[in-house]
């Protein structure tokens, strides 16, 4: 990949810029109900405003298709903002690439935000469409993407308009995400070992491929496990299982012993006859009997999954151990997060499930770097190329 420059390389004095942001945040009755997707973007804005800039903001809100849904307009958000960010005049446009913008960025001045309505009430957005990218050119100077959340679509806003500016960075959030789910997982401190969870085998064997050339120890949990103990002639009762990526899983375990990295599969589980029935919850060995499904690791692995993290200098996290959203089934995926927060290591949490799962817990600080983006960071840790970075490219 070509070089990427950084927010901080760019003259944005007296300037324009057209920043891209993921402030995608859940609403509720019209209210947001969670804002750190808009104050993960705080840096980035404050950054170019103090260097002089003037802020075109564009973000997309839900899956309107193309159409005018009033209900997620990003009035909100750009309410939101005004509260975070005193003293800044921040004022939201009626569109995103028609004449309210074109008007209302021209009569920017340094030190003033402008928002953008949504982007995706243009149908051309999710097309990745020339003509759009076209329309909102003239309303910056310089182009800077911040929306890692975004960063696998290849979007207008995020791809065709990118390459439309002589001038285009990635903002501070970007950097920090390229940084750590890249550079760092390029060339980690030893041992490296990565912890994998979640429902589906099939969601993660583009992951299981890339990481099993990369780390000394894999850790599997969830659901995604008993796929893999099939292989292995253990038996797993009613769990979920996904017989068409058996031999997906046996190549992934096949791959690891050439290799010499170890992986760790639960030697005991949490089962019940289904997640819907806790208070038959118990813990087995081994086998799971034919009428009951795991539906988390057991206490035995929690704790050798915990060995592997406290013995590691870098540990990614990606996916819960269990149905942790039922207290009898979350201890695994508590287990897994204190262990993580413990560690000496260089940890990187991505997913979710796995963010929610700390910040729940109370130890999301004591991880070196969340991942903000779902699909995106699961892309960027397969080892793909993602269009939000080949953008920005020079």
């Amino acid at each position: 990949m070509g070089k990427i420059a950084s927010v901080r390389d760019l003259d944005v004095a007296g300037r324009r810029v057209l920043l891209r942001m993921d402030l995608n945040v859940p609403l509720k009755g019209g209210g947001i109900t969670d804002d750190t997707r808009i104050r993960a973007a705080l840096p980035t804005i404050r950054h170019l405003l103090e260097a002089g800039a003037s802020v075109v903001g564009c973000s997309h809100m839900g899956r309107p298709k193309g159409r005018v849904v009033s209900e997620l307009s990003l009035a909100p958000v750009a309410e939101r903002l005004r509260r975070l960010l005193p003293g800044v005049d921040v004022r939201l446009a009626g569109d995103s690439a028609g004449p309210d913008a074109a008007a209302r960025a021209g009569a920017l001045r340094p030190g003033m935000l402008l928002l953008l309505e949504n982007v995706r009430f243009e149908p051309g957005e999710t097309r990745g469409d020339e003509e759009l990218a076209d329309r909102m050119r003239p309303l910056a100077d310089v182009y800077v993407n911040d929306a890692f959340g975004a960063a696998h679509r290849s979007h207008a806003s995020v791809d065709a308009l990118a390459r439309k500016f002589p001038e285009r960075a990635m903002g501070l959030l970007m950097e920090r995400e390229w940084l750590y789910l890249k550079a760092k997982l390029e060339a980690p401190e030893r041992p490296y070992t990565a912890i994998l969870g979640g429902a589906k085998v099939s969601d993660k064997i583009p992951i299981l491929d890339n990481l099993v050339e990369k780390v000394d120890h894999l850790c599997i949990g969830g659901a995604m496990a008993y796929t893999f103990l099939t292989v292995r002639g253990i038996s797993v009762g009613a769990s979920l299982v996904e017989p068409d990526q058996r031999g997906a899983a046996e190549a992934i375990l096949g791959r690891a012993a050439e290799r010499g990295v170890t992986v760790d599969l639960p030697a005991d589980h949490v089962v019940a006859p289904s997640p819907d029935r806790p208070s038959e919850a118990r813990c087995v060995s081994g086998g799971i009997p034919e009428d009951l499904a795991g539906l988390d690791i057991g206490p035995s692995t929690a704790e050798r999954f915990g060995h592997r993290i406290r013995g590691s200098r870098t540990v990614l996290w990606n996916g819960p151990m269990g149905v942790f959203e039922t207290p009898a089934f979350a201890e695994g995926t508590l287990a897994v997060a204190r262990a993580v927060a413990d560690s000496r290591a260089l940890s990187i949490v991505g997913g979710g499930d796995s963010v929610a799962a700390l910040q729940e817990s109370g130890l999301a600080d004591r991880i070196t770097h969340l991942s903000t983006g779902g699909g995106a960071c699961l892309e960027l840790l397969a080892g793909l190329d993602l269009p939000g970075f080949a953008a920005l490219e020079m």
